[in-house]
């Protein structure tokens, strides 16, 4: 059978389910089919894994307790979660026919729910990237402009929710690697609260930043999720232990009362003049809607990439040490020494974004540059902190764009890093400082998507889901599809 997922939410999903309309073998195998037909179009993924998501789908449908809303819907994981007995592989060269013997946190959670996991999302090289062009194994193109980037370093999970190959997916964000290609797919991604989802069997890129989080075409599916993945992971010492409410609790379309912020350093040099414009009045819209809106600044904005490469880097420094061609993973041959054989494994391993970030965090570590550098960058990110914490006396919610423009050409800016670092301007602060942010889909610019960024108070994704709920219902941008729809 066949199955459009852009003619379908999760509940709707859900109640076929239920009523025995559709089966979980159903909908896997539709959804292998959907991969199978836009694919090499989309080149989403790495990997699938046609027998063991059939063998699961099987199982569910012979237990038959629906009672999850997610139980036989599949699903798509970027690959650098810990999938036990399939390939994960970061999308590096170096991890290539890597299969854990274990799986990640949120892969269990979503196994016990009844998911169905039905293959790895491409991504850039270890997250190291605004485009997932510097995946080792291929390049993956934007759902509305297959000329276009998908955005990154999830740009895979978000292609194949906004292709229609599957229903939700997870991805990593690390500094809006989530929110940005969200945005540039017309999407719905969530970055969590910090502690929110456990990180436990996430490939860790810098630990104090990563969060992983879901991608699904509508505000409602994306809390259904997000009530599935989260909550406390003893494996994981930065989990919080704070009780996970119900998610879609506040999803009554009505912001009456709420008090919104937006950040005039938000609208500065750099950022799309249509694009502004195009947020600006999907902001007027959530007044509309019966919101205050008020102009607020966030003075250390202009510091945040900058603190945010050193910090990222040097804790990405770190976390690579132990991809050394011992223990797992790729291993160079003729090498002559052990000193030998590290070099060579990661110089033929790693790709030129890695090594840079191993390099500059390297460098920032160092006993000559630890104060000038990473101790600076600490300071900035706490001034950033406070910058948020004395917004959020006085106001809900912190909106504007999620990226300065729309998705740009493929090949347009990866000879450029400082070009695609700067892209991530307006994402970045809500990593350093930990905080939720959502992004959804505020209209189009030139037929690309743009998206408005929703940031909350630690630990009220719900008050963030509230107000994304209330436009999307008001703006009905979800309904909007790409070319590659007719395809189903």
């Amino acid at each position: 059978m066949t199955i459009n997922y852009f003619e379908h939410d999760l509940t709707s999903l859900h109640e076929q389910l239920v009523n025995k309309e559709v089966s979980a073998i159903d909908l896997t195998r539709a959804t292998l089919d959907n991969i199978s037909k836009t694919d090499d179009q989309l080149k989403a993924f790495i990997s699938t894994n046609a027998d063991d998501a059939l063998a699961q789908a099987q199982k569910i449908d012979e237990k038959a307790d629906f009672s999850n809303v997610v139980t036989g819907i599949p699903l798509a994981l970027k690959d650098n979660m810990a999938t036990k007995g399939i390939q994960t592989t970061g999308a590096s060269h170096i991890l290539e026919g890597f299969k854990p013997i274990y799986n990640a946190t949120v892969v269990e959670k979503l196994q016990n729910a009844g998911a169905i996991s039905v293959g790895k999302a491409n991504m850039d090289e270890f997250a190291m990237g605004g485009s997932t062009e510097t995946s080792y194994y291929k390049q993956t193109t934007n759902a509305w402009d297959h000329s276009k980037v998908p955005g990154g370093s999830s740009g895979g999970s978000a292609a194949a929710v906004a292709g229609g190959q599957v229903p939700f997916a997870l991805g990593s964000d690390t500094g809006g690697s989530i929110r940005q290609p969200a945005a540039f797919n017309g999407i719905v991604g969530l970055k969590p609260t910090y502690g929110r989802v456990s990180r436990w069997g996430l490939f860790a890129m810098a630990s104090s930043l990563d969060q992983i989080g879901p991608f699904t075409r509508t505000v409602k599916d994306n809390a259904v999720v997000l009530n599935a993945i989260s909550g406390f992971d003893q494996k994981d010492s930065t989990s919080s232990q704070r009780e996970v409410p119900d998610f879609t609790a506040k999803l009554s379309g009505d912001v009456k009362g709420l008090k919104i912020a937006v950040p005039k350093e938000y609208f500065g040099d750099g950022i799309d003049a249509k694009v502004a414009a195009r947020v600006k009045a999907a902001i007027a819209q959530l007044e509309a809607l019966g919101a205050t809106v008020d102009e607020v600044s966030l003075p250390h904005t202009k510091y945040g990439v900058a603190a945010y490469y050193i910090i990222m880097s040097s804790e990405a420094s770190s976390n690579l040490q132990r991809y050394d061609g011992v223990r797992y993973g790729f291993r160079a041959n003729d090498v002559k020494n052990l000193e030998d054989l590290y070099v060579k494994t990661r110089s033929e391993g790693f790709g030129d974004e890695v090594k840079r970030r191993i390099m500059l965090g390297t460098f920032s570590l160092s006993a000559g540059a630890y104060d000038a550098f990473f101790k600076k960058a600490a300071k900035i990110r706490t001034l950033l902190i406070e910058d948020f914490n004395k917004v959020f006396e006085n106001y809900d919610l912190i909106v504007g764009p999620t990226a300065p423009t729309p998705a740009y050409g493929l090949g347009e800016e990866i000879d450029d890093p400082t070009a695609m670092y700067l892209a991530d301007v307006l994402t970045i602060p809500v990593n350093l400082a930990g905080l939720p942010g959502l992004s959804v889909n505020a209209g189009f610019v030139d037929g690309l998507p743009v998206g408005l960024q929703i940031i909350g108070k630690p630990f009220d994704e719900q008050t963030v889901y509230q107000a994304g709920y209330a436009y999307e219902q008001a703006s009905r941008l979800f309904e909007q599809r790409p070319t590659i729809a007719k395809e189903y």
